[in-house]
């Protein structure tokens, strides 16, 4: 009997998968604890129509994904942050502040966790951060850190 998941199944498959299972195992387990359901033609289009949705979404993340990235490319943040005489900073910079920052200035919302900085920036002058926007979208922004 072919079933449509409601969810991950351990061992049986993945959530909107379409699946052969036994009669009896469909009827007796899948279908009271409300964990599948029969393909028949009603749910085969709830199905596509879910998939088309999600397809369609995805899609429209990625374009504004692309559109944000373009922006972030000419940008410059300026972070003025305290130092030493030997232009040390005290502290650093971090990923929160860069985010702040965007917000800020630019009102370009980011979480921070996005901000691909493998370390806080310690030094004084202009550093490229790697932002992810998106699956396959990273946008780089100049960070100019000005010693106070």
């Amino acid at each position: 009997m072919k079933v449509i998941l409601k969810q991950d199944i351990k061992g049986v498959g993945k959530k909107d998968q379409i699946i052969n299972a036994a009669d009896g195992y469909a009827r007796n387990f899948l279908f009271p604890k409300n964990l599948a359901v029969p393909a028949d033609a009603g749910n085969m289009n709830n199905l596509q129509a879910k998939k088309d949705s999600n397809a369609f979404r995805k899609g429209e993340e990625l374009k504004e994904a692309k559109e944000i990235a373009e922006k972030l490319k000419k940008i410059t943040i300026k972070l003025t942050i305290k130092a030493g005489e030997n232009g040390k900073l005290f502290g650093g910079v971090t990923s929160k502040e860069i985010a702040e920052a965007l917000k800020k200035d630019f009102n370009i919302e980011i979480d921070k966790k996005k901000v691909m900085l493998k370390e806080t920036i310690k030094v004084a002058g202009v550093t490229k951060v790697d932002i992810k926007l998106y699956e396959g979208v990273v946008a780089s922004v100049n960070v100019q850190i000005i010693p106070n």
